[in-house]
Protein backbone atom coordinates (compact mmCIF):
# COMPACT_ATOMS: atom_id res chain seq x y z
CA UNK A 1 0.00 0.00 0.00
CA UNK A 2 1.02 3.70 -0.82
CA UNK A 3 2.35 5.54 2.25
CA UNK A 4 -0.32 8.04 3.70
CA UNK A 5 1.03 11.01 5.29
CA UNK A 6 -0.03 12.37 8.71
CA UNK A 7 -1.72 16.16 7.62
CA UNK A 8 -4.94 15.18 5.45
CA UNK A 9 -7.49 17.00 6.52
CA UNK A 10 -10.68 15.15 4.90
CA UNK A 11 -13.03 14.03 6.89
CA UNK A 12 -13.07 10.21 6.46
CA UNK A 13 -14.95 7.01 7.75
CA UNK A 14 -12.92 7.24 11.43
CA UNK A 15 -14.03 10.70 12.63
CA UNK A 16 -16.33 12.52 13.82
CA UNK A 17 -17.75 15.60 12.85
CA UNK A 18 -15.10 17.53 14.60
CA UNK A 19 -12.54 15.73 13.69
CA UNK A 20 -11.23 13.05 16.42
CA UNK A 21 -11.34 9.55 16.02
CA UNK A 22 -14.11 7.82 17.98
CA UNK A 23 -12.75 6.06 21.36
CA UNK A 24 -12.50 2.27 21.84
CA UNK A 25 -14.19 1.61 18.37
CA UNK A 26 -11.31 -0.10 16.07
CA UNK A 27 -11.34 1.13 12.63
CA UNK A 28 -12.96 -1.62 11.24
CA UNK A 29 -15.86 -1.03 13.42
CA UNK A 30 -15.83 2.76 12.44
CA UNK A 31 -16.06 1.84 8.66
CA UNK A 32 -18.88 -0.39 9.75
CA UNK A 33 -20.90 2.29 10.82
CA UNK A 34 -19.94 5.29 8.86
CA UNK A 35 -22.66 7.71 8.45
CA UNK A 36 -23.53 8.32 4.80
CA UNK A 37 -21.62 11.59 4.28
CA UNK A 38 -18.53 10.56 5.05
CA UNK A 39 -16.02 9.28 2.82
CA UNK A 40 -13.36 6.10 2.85
CA UNK A 41 -10.03 6.85 3.93
CA UNK A 42 -6.75 5.43 3.34
CA UNK A 43 -6.35 4.58 6.87
CA UNK A 44 -9.58 2.83 6.83
CA UNK A 45 -8.82 0.92 3.58
CA UNK A 46 -5.88 -0.34 5.12
CA UNK A 47 -7.45 -1.26 8.15
CA UNK A 48 -10.11 -2.94 6.84
CA UNK A 49 -7.59 -5.13 4.42
CA UNK A 50 -7.97 -3.79 1.27
CA UNK A 51 -11.16 -4.93 0.94
CA UNK A 52 -13.34 -2.89 -1.93
CA UNK A 53 -16.58 -4.03 -0.25
CA UNK A 54 -18.40 -4.16 2.82
CA UNK A 55 -18.62 -0.44 4.21
CA UNK A 56 -22.53 -0.68 4.61
CA UNK A 57 -23.19 1.34 1.49
CA UNK A 58 -22.31 1.73 -2.44
CA UNK A 59 -18.32 3.43 -2.44
CA UNK A 60 -17.98 6.28 -5.50
CA UNK A 61 -14.93 6.47 -7.56
CA UNK A 62 -14.19 9.33 -9.25
CA UNK A 63 -12.45 9.43 -12.66
CA UNK A 64 -9.44 11.47 -13.32
CA UNK A 65 -8.37 11.03 -17.10
CA UNK A 66 -4.85 12.77 -17.66
CA UNK A 67 -5.27 11.84 -21.81
CA UNK A 68 -5.86 13.85 -24.73
CA UNK A 69 -8.03 11.46 -26.79
CA UNK A 70 -10.81 9.85 -23.52
CA UNK A 71 -14.23 9.47 -24.90
CA UNK A 72 -15.56 12.45 -22.65
CA UNK A 73 -13.01 14.71 -21.20
CA UNK A 74 -9.99 14.12 -23.59
CA UNK A 75 -7.50 17.31 -22.74
CA UNK A 76 -9.68 18.73 -20.54
CA UNK A 77 -7.65 17.65 -17.50
CA UNK A 78 -4.52 16.68 -19.36
CA UNK A 79 -2.32 19.43 -17.77
CA UNK A 80 -0.95 18.06 -14.54
CA UNK A 81 -1.87 20.61 -12.17
CA UNK A 82 -5.51 20.91 -13.51
CA UNK A 83 -5.97 16.85 -13.10
CA UNK A 84 -4.60 17.40 -9.42
CA UNK A 85 -7.31 20.05 -9.01
CA UNK A 86 -9.87 18.36 -10.29
CA UNK A 87 -9.13 15.38 -8.28
CA UNK A 88 -9.57 17.53 -5.30
CA UNK A 89 -12.65 18.68 -6.09
CA UNK A 90 -13.97 15.07 -6.98
CA UNK A 91 -13.03 14.46 -3.35
CA UNK A 92 -14.57 17.44 -1.47
CA UNK A 93 -17.80 16.30 -3.84
CA UNK A 94 -17.43 13.19 -1.84
CA UNK A 95 -15.48 10.11 -3.59
CA UNK A 96 -14.06 7.25 -1.96
CA UNK A 97 -11.46 6.24 -4.65
CA UNK A 98 -9.02 8.75 -7.27
CA UNK A 99 -8.91 6.80 -10.06
CA UNK A 100 -5.97 7.75 -12.27
CA UNK A 101 -5.67 6.92 -15.79
CA UNK A 102 -3.22 8.05 -18.41
CA UNK A 103 -4.40 6.04 -21.65
CA UNK A 104 -7.96 6.31 -23.12
CA UNK A 105 -9.61 2.93 -23.19
CA UNK A 106 -12.32 4.02 -25.58
CA UNK A 107 -12.73 2.15 -28.65
CA UNK A 108 -10.20 3.19 -31.91
CA UNK A 109 -7.90 5.17 -28.68
CA UNK A 110 -4.02 5.31 -30.06
CA UNK A 111 -1.63 3.09 -27.89
CA UNK A 112 0.32 4.79 -25.59
CA UNK A 113 3.94 3.82 -24.71
CA UNK A 114 4.90 2.79 -20.86
CA UNK A 115 7.10 6.03 -20.44
CA UNK A 116 4.83 8.46 -22.35
CA UNK A 117 2.01 6.94 -19.91
CA UNK A 118 4.10 7.07 -16.70
CA UNK A 119 4.97 10.97 -17.58
CA UNK A 120 1.36 11.87 -17.89
CA UNK A 121 0.11 9.50 -14.42
CA UNK A 122 3.49 10.44 -12.30
CA UNK A 123 3.28 13.46 -10.82
CA UNK A 124 -0.03 13.53 -10.03
CA UNK A 125 -0.23 10.34 -8.35
CA UNK A 126 2.98 11.61 -6.57
CA UNK A 127 0.53 14.77 -5.71
CA UNK A 128 -2.64 13.55 -4.66
CA UNK A 129 -1.27 10.38 -2.42
CA UNK A 130 0.91 12.14 -0.29
CA UNK A 131 -2.51 14.40 0.23
CA UNK A 132 -5.51 12.80 -0.10
CA UNK A 133 -7.47 10.88 2.51
CA UNK A 134 -8.66 8.37 0.12
CA UNK A 135 -7.26 5.56 -1.57
CA UNK A 136 -5.25 6.31 -5.24
CA UNK A 137 -5.98 4.09 -7.68
CA UNK A 138 -3.99 3.21 -11.50
CA UNK A 139 -6.07 2.78 -14.16
CA UNK A 140 -3.75 1.01 -16.55
CA UNK A 141 -3.30 -3.02 -17.72
CA UNK A 142 0.31 -2.74 -18.08
CA UNK A 143 2.53 -4.49 -15.17
CA UNK A 144 5.08 -1.72 -15.27
CA UNK A 145 2.83 0.91 -15.01
CA UNK A 146 1.16 -0.46 -11.62
CA UNK A 147 4.43 -0.92 -10.76
CA UNK A 148 5.55 2.20 -11.07
CA UNK A 149 2.28 4.22 -9.65
CA UNK A 150 2.04 1.63 -6.54
CA UNK A 151 5.50 2.58 -5.42
CA UNK A 152 4.50 5.87 -6.02
CA UNK A 153 1.69 5.92 -3.47
CA UNK A 154 -1.81 4.13 -5.40
CA UNK A 155 -3.10 1.30 -3.79
CA UNK A 156 -5.62 -0.29 -5.91
CA UNK A 157 -5.05 -1.26 -9.72
CA UNK A 158 -7.91 -0.74 -12.04
CA UNK A 159 -7.07 -3.08 -14.82
CA UNK A 160 -9.53 -3.16 -17.97
CA UNK A 161 -8.42 -6.17 -19.10
CA UNK A 162 -8.60 -8.13 -15.88
CA UNK A 163 -4.66 -9.32 -15.34
CA UNK A 164 -5.35 -10.87 -18.94
CA UNK A 165 -3.45 -8.21 -21.21
CA UNK A 166 -0.04 -8.14 -19.64
CA UNK A 167 1.35 -11.46 -18.04
CA UNK A 168 3.22 -9.90 -14.82
CA UNK A 169 0.36 -7.59 -13.70
CA UNK A 170 -1.08 -10.35 -11.55
CA UNK A 171 2.43 -11.21 -9.60
CA UNK A 172 3.13 -7.16 -9.60
CA UNK A 173 -0.16 -7.20 -7.79
CA UNK A 174 0.61 -9.65 -5.29
CA UNK A 175 4.32 -9.00 -4.73
CA UNK A 176 3.03 -5.27 -3.53
CA UNK A 177 0.23 -5.97 -1.59
CA UNK A 178 -2.32 -4.07 -3.73
CA UNK A 179 -5.57 -4.34 -4.41
CA UNK A 180 -7.19 -4.54 -7.57
CA UNK A 181 -9.88 -4.44 -10.17
CA UNK A 182 -10.86 -7.02 -12.70
CA UNK A 183 -12.63 -6.09 -15.51
CA UNK A 184 -14.72 -8.01 -18.55
CA UNK A 185 -13.53 -7.15 -21.77
CA UNK A 186 -13.41 -8.29 -25.54
CA UNK A 187 -11.66 -6.89 -28.40
CA UNK A 188 -14.23 -7.72 -30.83
CA UNK A 189 -17.78 -7.63 -30.71
CA UNK A 190 -19.97 -10.79 -30.85
CA UNK A 191 -23.67 -9.87 -30.80
CA UNK A 192 -24.57 -14.08 -30.85
CA UNK A 193 -22.97 -14.63 -27.43
CA UNK A 194 -24.70 -14.93 -24.08
CA UNK A 195 -22.77 -11.97 -22.83
CA UNK A 196 -23.29 -12.82 -18.95
CA UNK A 197 -21.92 -16.44 -19.43
CA UNK A 198 -18.54 -15.33 -20.97
CA UNK A 199 -18.08 -12.52 -18.48
CA UNK A 200 -18.10 -14.93 -16.48
CA UNK A 201 -15.60 -17.24 -17.62
CA UNK A 202 -13.30 -14.73 -18.70
CA UNK A 203 -13.73 -13.17 -14.73
CA UNK A 204 -13.17 -17.17 -13.61
CA UNK A 205 -10.20 -17.46 -15.49
CA UNK A 206 -8.73 -13.84 -13.97
CA UNK A 207 -9.35 -14.98 -10.73
CA UNK A 208 -7.61 -17.75 -11.54
CA UNK A 209 -4.63 -16.02 -12.45
CA UNK A 210 -4.74 -13.72 -9.26
CA UNK A 211 -4.80 -16.88 -7.05
CA UNK A 212 -1.82 -18.70 -8.36
CA UNK A 213 -0.10 -15.61 -8.22
CA UNK A 214 -0.89 -15.47 -4.58
CA UNK A 215 -3.29 -12.55 -4.75
CA UNK A 216 -5.33 -12.56 -1.86
CA UNK A 217 -8.97 -12.82 -3.03
CA UNK A 218 -10.51 -10.16 -0.29
CA UNK A 219 -8.55 -7.80 -2.16
CA UNK A 220 -10.42 -8.48 -5.46
CA UNK A 221 -13.42 -6.57 -7.22
CA UNK A 222 -15.31 -7.70 -10.64
CA UNK A 223 -16.09 -5.02 -13.19
CA UNK A 224 -18.79 -6.35 -16.20
CA UNK A 225 -17.20 -3.94 -18.44
CA UNK A 226 -19.82 -1.65 -19.58
CA UNK A 227 -18.99 -0.30 -23.22
CA UNK A 228 -16.12 -2.47 -23.55
CA UNK A 229 -16.77 -5.11 -26.60
CA UNK A 230 -20.38 -5.30 -26.63
CA UNK A 231 -23.45 -4.74 -27.99
CA UNK A 232 -26.23 -2.15 -26.54
CA UNK A 233 -28.37 -5.02 -25.46
CA UNK A 234 -25.66 -6.85 -24.29
CA UNK A 235 -24.42 -3.64 -22.33
CA UNK A 236 -28.23 -3.77 -20.65
CA UNK A 237 -28.56 -7.48 -20.30
CA UNK A 238 -24.99 -6.87 -18.32
CA UNK A 239 -26.40 -4.45 -15.83
CA UNK A 240 -30.09 -6.34 -15.65
CA UNK A 241 -28.54 -9.70 -14.72
CA UNK A 242 -25.46 -7.63 -12.72
CA UNK A 243 -26.66 -10.06 -9.51
CA UNK A 244 -25.07 -12.99 -10.85
CA UNK A 245 -21.83 -11.81 -10.93
CA UNK A 246 -22.19 -12.39 -7.26
CA UNK A 247 -21.70 -16.12 -7.44
CA UNK A 248 -17.96 -15.33 -7.07
CA UNK A 249 -18.43 -13.71 -3.76
CA UNK A 250 -16.76 -10.11 -4.65
CA UNK A 251 -17.48 -6.40 -4.63
CA UNK A 252 -19.08 -5.29 -7.90
CA UNK A 253 -17.40 -1.93 -9.51
CA UNK A 254 -19.41 -0.83 -12.50
CA UNK A 255 -18.43 1.91 -14.62
CA UNK A 256 -21.35 3.30 -17.15
CA UNK A 257 -20.71 6.96 -16.56
CA UNK A 258 -21.46 9.49 -19.27
CA UNK A 259 -20.98 5.79 -22.08
CA UNK A 260 -22.19 5.87 -25.46
CA UNK A 261 -24.95 3.59 -24.50
CA UNK A 262 -26.91 6.17 -22.98
CA UNK A 263 -26.39 8.32 -26.46
CA UNK A 264 -27.72 5.30 -28.47
CA UNK A 265 -30.91 4.89 -26.20
CA UNK A 266 -31.48 8.70 -25.75
CA UNK A 267 -28.96 10.84 -28.50
CA UNK A 268 -26.84 13.16 -26.16
CA UNK A 269 -23.42 14.18 -25.99
CA UNK A 270 -21.15 13.08 -23.44
CA UNK A 271 -21.72 15.95 -21.14
CA UNK A 272 -25.07 15.37 -21.71
CA UNK A 273 -25.63 11.84 -20.23
CA UNK A 274 -25.37 12.35 -16.26
CA UNK A 275 -28.88 11.46 -16.00
CA UNK A 276 -28.40 8.18 -17.93
CA UNK A 277 -25.57 7.74 -16.26
CA UNK A 278 -27.59 7.98 -13.03
CA UNK A 279 -30.36 5.17 -13.77
CA UNK A 280 -27.70 3.11 -14.86
CA UNK A 281 -25.76 3.08 -11.46
CA UNK A 282 -29.32 2.92 -9.66
CA UNK A 283 -30.35 -0.11 -11.49
CA UNK A 284 -26.86 -1.46 -10.47
CA UNK A 285 -26.65 -1.09 -7.52
CA UNK A 286 -29.98 -2.52 -6.76
CA UNK A 287 -28.75 -5.46 -8.44
CA UNK A 288 -25.90 -5.59 -6.65
CA UNK A 289 -22.76 -3.03 -7.55
CA UNK A 290 -20.64 -2.21 -4.60
CA UNK A 291 -18.73 0.78 -6.60
CA UNK A 292 -19.69 2.94 -8.89
CA UNK A 293 -17.22 4.97 -11.38
CA UNK A 294 -18.62 8.62 -11.83
CA UNK A 295 -17.36 11.65 -13.58
CA UNK A 296 -20.10 13.09 -11.84
CA UNK A 297 -19.18 12.55 -8.06
CA UNK A 298 -21.31 15.02 -6.56
CA UNK A 299 -24.56 13.36 -8.28
CA UNK A 300 -23.41 9.93 -7.91
CA UNK A 301 -22.92 10.31 -4.45
CA UNK A 302 -26.56 11.54 -3.60
CA UNK A 303 -27.73 8.99 -5.78
CA UNK A 304 -25.74 6.26 -4.42
CA UNK A 305 -27.11 7.37 -1.08
CA UNK A 306 -30.80 7.20 -1.96
CA UNK A 307 -30.47 4.14 -3.92
CA UNK A 308 -28.57 2.60 -1.17
CA UNK A 309 -31.43 3.37 1.23
CA UNK A 310 -34.17 2.13 -0.87
CA UNK A 311 -32.23 -0.92 -1.50
CA UNK A 312 -32.23 -1.45 2.44
CA UNK A 313 -35.98 -1.24 2.53
CA UNK A 314 -36.67 -4.24 -0.49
Amino acid sequence: MGKRQKNKTQKGLGQTAEGGDKPGVCLYQQAMHASSHQILTGEIFAAHGGRLGGYGRTLVMGIVNITPDSFSDGGVFFDPDTAITHAHHLVEEGADILDIGGESTRPGALAVSVEDEWKRVEPVIRALSAVVACPVSIDTYKADIAARALAAGASIVNDVWGFQADAGMAEVVASLGASAVLMHNRKEIDPSLDIVEDALRFLEHSLTLASRAGVPMERLAVDPGIGFGKTLDQNLIMIAQLHRLKQFGLPILLGASRKSMIDKIHPSAPMQRLPGTIATHTIGILAGADIVRAHDVAAAVQAARVTDRLREMQ
